[in-house]
């Protein structure tokens, strides 16, 4: 039995805060070549996932604590759709279809989401990362399209 309980949510956030990435996954999965990933994410306000897209599977997102808004995009990088997903408001989780650009938004310290979706890991190919988003190196491009994405 694996238990998702308050000490573990604990444990994986203090991980994500001390990671200069602001996030941390914890796997339930025994290895990256399961069929099926189940993981939770840790994530911090001002932590960073590139506008992206999965072209072989559908991803979902399940809030566990926290907030955040998902984005959805169209291929040139317009929001199509965007939800902010908090259990104190009543809204949950997500499913992001296969091939559908998304990304997030980290509102609140403490934020943590399971995760499911399709293994084994591949990393993503360079056609799957928006090539209208600003690379993860370019710090200043990164806080600029944050910004501009909370105003939306």
């Amino acid at each position: 039995m694996k238990l998702i309980s308050e000490e573990l949510l604990d444990g994986v956030t203090r991980a994500a805060q001390e990671n200069s990435r602001l996030r941390m996954n914890y796997n339930f999965h025994e290895s990256l070549d399961a069929p099926i990933h189940r993981l939770l994410n840790a994530l911090e306000p001002g932590t960073y996932l590139p506008p992206h897209r999965h072209s072989d599977k559908e991803e979902t997102y399940v809030v566990l604590r926290g907030s955040l808004w998902t984005f959805f995009y169209d291929d040139s990088g317009n929001v199509t759709e965007k939800v902010c997903l908090n259990p104190a408001a009543g809204t949950y989780g997500v499913e992001i279809p296969v091939g559908t650009w998304h990304s997030i938004v980290v509102l609140e310290t403490g934020t943590v989401i399971f995760e499911i979706k399709s293994g084994p890991y591949q990393p993503l190919p360079p056609e799957d990362i928006a090539p209208w988003a600003p690379a993860p190196s370019d710090t200043e491009g990164v806080a600029e399209y944050m910004k501009r994405m909370l105003e939306l």
